[in-house]
């Protein structure tokens, strides 16, 4: 509607996980490394924890796309994670191309289990990816601990990612889940963008969809300030502002968005409400990443004592 207007390509603030307009931060590559050395190094379990909207689902879609990139990769997507213990097991093998209706969970164990041994084999790398881990009950996590005792002498044969909100990590400290924790290799977390990444994170948006970076800004300094402020550097939360701010500049033929209209945007939204739960999730996470970042001397180790990788070439991997 307002892309001709602006003279955009495509609309720069969609929602959808679109791993073409992926804007990296630091933490965002710290995360997509952790996961891709991983996977390359037969580390076995990697955790990735971030609140709502940070980016996790399109960070995994990027990961996804490097993955489809090798043909020694195969990979299991589980996206529905409130399953019991069988039915867990039946959609993994079932994605990873084996038979699974009607079988009962001895078959189902026993089936993949060959099917690891045979990639293994042959040098080859096979992944199961967990989104939504935070909703894992008990009993599914016990059982995601027992494929990761599937290994040879000397490596992993089943790679496996959990990724998920905070509350994924509250379940991992519990001291019924401590055996499982104790097998995470690489663990990291997704923060809230800081006020200088929301600036680059929307400009480089724009310039994807196109627009010209010799023009006057769309999003002018002030006004990202403003968005910033309403959003706490919530990914998901900048594209609503930005992407409603656009439409009500488009209609009030104006060519940059305003202070007024982000304010507007943000009261349509009930985001201007100092007690309103996101604004508290996010001095939450604020605070949260300042004790990370305090924390952060020397190497890099995020919670629970699992080494976290740095943001790194991945192809050097």
């Amino acid at each position: 509607m307002y892309k001709a207007f602006f003279k955009l390509n495509r609309n720069p603030f969609e929602l959808t996980p679109d791993p073409t307009c992926f804007v990296p931060t630091k933490r965002h590559d710290e995360a997509l490394a952790a996961l891709y050395y991983g996977v390359r190094r037969h580390k076995g379990l990697v955790v990735v924890t971030g609140e709502v909207g940070t980016g996790k689902t399109l960070l995994l879609r990027c990961l996804l796309r490097l993955l489809e990139q090798s043909k020694d990769i195969a990979y299991a997507y589980l996206f529905n994670s409130t399953l019991c213990p069988t039915e867990f097991l039946q959609y993994t093998v079932a994605d990873f191309g084996l038979p699974a209706s009607g079988k009962n969970k001895c078959e189902l164990l026993t089936d993949l289990s060959r099917f690891l041994v045979t990639r293994g084999t042959h040098q080859m790398t096979t992944v199961l990816i967990v989104d939504e881990a935070h909703q894992l009950s008990a009993e599914t996590l016990e059982e995601i601990r027992m494929l990761s005792n599937l290994e040879t002498t000397t490596e992993k044969l089943l790679q496996i990612m959990l990724v998920g909100q905070p509350e994924l990590d509250e379940k991992l400290d519990s001291t019924d889940l401590r055996q499982l924790k104790q097998r995470i290799a690489l663990r990291t977390q997704l923060g809230p963008l800081t006020a200088q990444e929301t600036l680059t994170y929307i400009e480089k948006r724009l310039r994807i969809a196109g627009a010209d970076p010799s023009s006057a800004p769309l999003f002018p300094a002030h006004t990202v300030e403003r968005v910033h402020r309403y959003s706490q550097g919530l990914p998901r939360l900048i594209n609503t502002i930005c992407e409603n701010a656009l439409i009500t500049a488009y209609a009030r033929r104006l060519f940059s968005v305003t202070t007024e209209i982000v304010d507007e945007v943000a009261r349509d939204f009930r985001l201007d409400l100092p007690g309103s739960r996101i604004n508290s999730e996010a001095r939450i996470l604020n605070r949260m990443d300042a004790k990370r970042v305090a924390g952060s001397k020397g190497d890099s180790y995020a919670a629970g004592g699992a080494p976290v990788v740095s943001a790194i070439n991945l192809e050097a991997l």
